[in-house]
């Protein structure tokens, strides 16, 4: 039987030269931890006469993550943010993704951090941060 919690989810971050150690991403949005869209896997066209045309064409997997204003990992982000500021370049990222209930793990290859909430918004409650990584690719395995 699996479980479809995400409560006990584990997601390792790596971000290669800044820092020494993959990261446990914790604290996060009860609502939305985190999402994945969907990835065009198809490129079509018609032609004038009615065929439908197809290819195959690369496509990125686009990825944001909501945490609670308070998590130490925003912090972590706010410190990939700020270095790629003032060094003006990017840092790869990597990333995998445990999911205990389902049996299954995916690892995350070559990401990068395409935006980030500079700070939480307020309202009654400070509310969550938003941050999107763009990955090249990502593999899923049984456990």
């Amino acid at each position: 039987m699996s479980f479809i919690t995400s409560a006990d989810a584990i997601f390792m971050l790596t971000v290669q030269t800044l820092f020494n150690a993959p990261v446990r991403l914790e604290n996060w949005s009860a609502d939305r931890a985190w999402e994945a869209a969907a990835i065009e896997q198809a490129e079509t066209r018609m032609s004038i006469d009615g065929k439908l045309n197809a290819g195959w064409v690369p496509n990125p997997v686009e990825m944001t993550l909501g945490l609670q204003p308070n998590s130490d990992s925003c912090i972590m982000f706010e410190g990939i943010s700020t270095s790629q500021a003032g060094a003006r370049t990017l840092y790869s990222l990597g990333g995998e993704i445990t999911l205990p209930g389902l049996g299954r793990k995916y690892t995350l290859v070559t990401g990068y951090l395409v935006s980030a909430s500079p700070l939480p918004s307020a309202g009654r409650l400070l509310e969550e941060r938003q941050f999107t990584i763009r990955w090249e690719r990502v593999y899923p395995v049984g456990i």
